[in-house]
């Protein structure tokens, strides 16, 4: 039985000769600090476990992670998006951080860093980020990731006008789940994935973790969803694996260029070389204009704008390939990122102008908007295409 001390953010649990403490944090709050510090000192545990997971550990212990970012094989492995993404979620964390005078993070730190001087164990218990966003994007719509996108870059103005005391309201919800508030009134699986599924995952976590007594650290808005998943089991491997595509992903992938491709045949079928001409024409156009105004607004580099006009068409016809993949890497190629763009990336994502000032993050916009632009195109160039047939 779950029970409160004079601490409403200290939760303890009694289960046979084991105990457990939850301790409730913010993750960009001084008094979590000391809160987190104080219950470790009091309780001596044998095991600590934190809201981390290993990717996450080592950027929090090693300051030079960044420098091991192979951004070549992001772009091949199709995590452009992932990546990005992950960088504006922590930019909004350090910035609050910063403006608080506080180390993002800052309470993982020392409940790591305590419990490793009283030489407990240290217990990972969150799930991997890269499988949270992985399953995220799964389930939404490219519409959805745009307003995702555009929500991220919005969020760097609304760092300015967080208070201190505004660190309480952020005990009571997850940093995604903040940001994606909006989306995840449209489609609820996201909020499944991002903290329902990540509660349990903890849950079992935490519950397995060896030693007589545990002190848990996890941000606040995960305690009550431990706390009610604590006496479910849960598989953790099917929270580990990617959920199988959607039927009409199938579609998407290999069914619209096909259709692409007979419509562009049936033209030349039924209107002769001139409909047919002017069905390519639309394609071309649309799909290599719209890619290329995306390199454009990333500040890609000229041959980098120029490859995706040209591979946006043709790439838009092949499910393997990306028009974004082919401008990303052509944009790696003609502004190699040095080590000081590694270096600086923790401080440059702090800004919306920093993100298009680096140049591995420039890489990440151009992989980005290209692909959205020529997804877009091909929207666009089919209404255009019909009226020649």
């Amino acid at each position: 039985m779950w029970t409160s001390t004079d601490n409403p953010m200290i939760h303890r649990l009694q289960e046979g000769q084991r105990t457990f403490y939850l301790v409730g944090t913010a993750h960009v709050s001084r008094e979590s600090v000391e809160l987190v510090e104080q219950v470790i000192q009091e309780t001596s545990p044998d095991t600590v476990c934190v809201e981390l997971c290993d990717s996450r550990y080592q950027a929090i212990r090693q300051k030079d992670h960044w420098q091991n970012t192979d951004i070549i094989k992001v772009i091949r492995e199709k995590k452009a998006f992932l990546l990005l993404s992950n960088l504006m979620l922590a930019s909004f964390q350090k910035r609050i951080a910063q403006k608080l005078e506080v180390t993002p993070g800052q309470e993982m730190l020392q409940a790591i860093q305590s419990g490793e001087a009283l030489g407990a164990r240290i217990h990972l218990a969150d799930r991997d980020i890269r499988i949270t966003l992985s399953r995220t994007w799964r389930v939404m719509r490219l519409w959805d990731k745009v307003k995702l996108l555009f929500q991220l870059v919005l969020s760097f103005g609304e760092v300015e006008d967080i208070r201190p005391e505004d660190i309480e309201s952020l005990k009571e919800k997850d940093i995604l789940e903040g940001l994606l508030s909006e989306i995840e009134k449209t489609l609820p699986a996201v909020r499944r994935i991002l903290i329902d599924e990540r509660d349990r995952y903890m849950a079992e976590k935490i519950r397995t973790a060896p030693g007589a007594t545990v002190v848990a650290v996890v941000g606040a808005g995960h305690v009550p969803g431990i706390r009610k998943y604590w006496s479910e089991p849960t598989d953790l491997s099917r929270l580990e694996a990617m959920p199988p595509k959607k039927k009409i992903a199938g579609f998407f992938k290999w069914g619209l260029p096909l259709s692409i491709l007979a419509l562009i045949a049936y033209g030349f079928f039924r209107g002769g070389s001139t409909a047919g001409t002017q069905m390519i024409t639309s394609w071309v156009l649309a799909n290599g204009i719209l890619a290329g105004l995306g390199a454009l607004l990333a500040f890609g580099h000229p041959l980098t704008i120029l490859s995706s006009v040209f591979a946006a068409p043709l790439t838009s016809l092949n499910p393997m390939i990306a028009a974004g993949w082919v401008s990303g890497l052509v944009e790696a190629f003609s502004r190699k990122p040095k080590v000081i763009d590694l270096e600086n990336l923790p401080r440059d994502i702090l800004s919306v102008r920093g993100f298009w000032r680096n140049k591995i993050t420039r890489i990440l916009l151009v992989v980005v908007f290209t692909n959205l632009g020529s997804s877009l195109g091909t929207f666009v160039a089919i209404p255009l295409m019909l009226k020649g047939v």
